[in-house]
């Protein structure tokens, strides 16, 4: 539980959490103004226009968000073992009668709770402004936030990973390119299916097998859409999918950050201090 208390007070030290929450708020702010006025601008009565206007800012709103996420997963995780390591602050800890697994796992749930509640709080705003000002109603909000979690303790458990074994900057270099070809796996797919292309698409399949992130982040935009649009069928956004997530998909990312996990512990048991 120390250590846990310790790392918390390490990311306020960092600046990160102030940063965060001006970042955010920011954000939120700027959000709540391009939809009041996107809505009050809208030269229609239809509907269904208004629906498609309102699914589309939305998810758009929550695109970012999950970046947001995605970045401070990131930013956290990839220095939570090699910045301790480096500056010998890890062995000094370590020399005391506390297990490896324990400090890393501890330092890990600190982390990864904070941008667990970014993700859950930021959600849950956008969706309130979304649904104060224009009436929107995502399909299944409890289950978008689950999948968002999932993806970003993905990158939590990746930057972890990796942080046991590289520098934080190498860790964060590496993490943030494999995110970016996971991002450009999903837009991939999107234009393979647009074309009809299976080749194509079977690339963006097998790269999102091997870094899921984006695929999380998909799969939970499905629960983000007006459940009329989806009914309709008539209505995709490139970087949104209008398809149920694979029950496979998600199991096969809760397993990948099982891995993860106990690779981290792995190596982090066989590291030199």
């Amino acid at each position: 539980m120390t250590v846990f208390l310790d790392a918390l007070r390490e990311a306020r030290s960092r600046k990160i959490l102030a940063v965060g929450i001006v970042v955010s708020l920011l954000f939120i702010a700027l959000f709540w103004l391009a939809y009041s006025i996107g809505f009050s601008r809208l030269e229609t009565d239809n509907p269904q226009d208004r629906a498609i206007a309102a699914t589309a800012m939305t998810v758009l709103g929550l695109y970012a968000v999950q970046f947001l996420a995605a970045f401070l997963a990131i930013l956290l995780s990839t220095g939570a073992i090699a910045a301790e390591v480096d500056s010998g602050r890890a062995l000094s800890i370590l020399a005391r009668p506390v297990p490896r697994w324990s400090w890393l796992v501890q330092r890990t749930a600190a982390f990864g709770s904070l941008v667990v509640a970014y993700v859950v709080v930021m959600v849950i705003a956008v969706l309130t402004i979304a649904a104060g000002i224009g009436g929107f109603s995502a399909l299944d909000p409890g289950r978008a936030i689950a999948l968002l979690i999932a993806e970003v303790v993905f990158l939590i458990a990746a930057g972890v990973c990796l942080s046991t074994r590289l520098s934080a900057i190498a860790a964060g270099v590496v993490v943030v390119v494999a995110y970016g070809l996971a991002w450009l796996a999903g837009i991939i797919e999107f234009v393979a299916a647009t074309l009809d292309n299976q080749s194509l698409e079977r690339v963006g399949i097998a790269i999102s097998l091997v870094i899921p992130s984006d695929a999380l982040w998909r799969s939970a935009s499905y629960y983000l859409q007006s459940p009329a649009l989806l009914a309709a069928g008539d209505f995709g956004l490139p970087f949104a999918s209008t398809d149920p997530p694979s029950g496979w998909l998600v199991l096969w990312g809760l397993v990948y950050i099982a891995l993860l996990a106990a690779a981290a512990i792995w190596s982090f048991r066989r590291r030199d201090l």
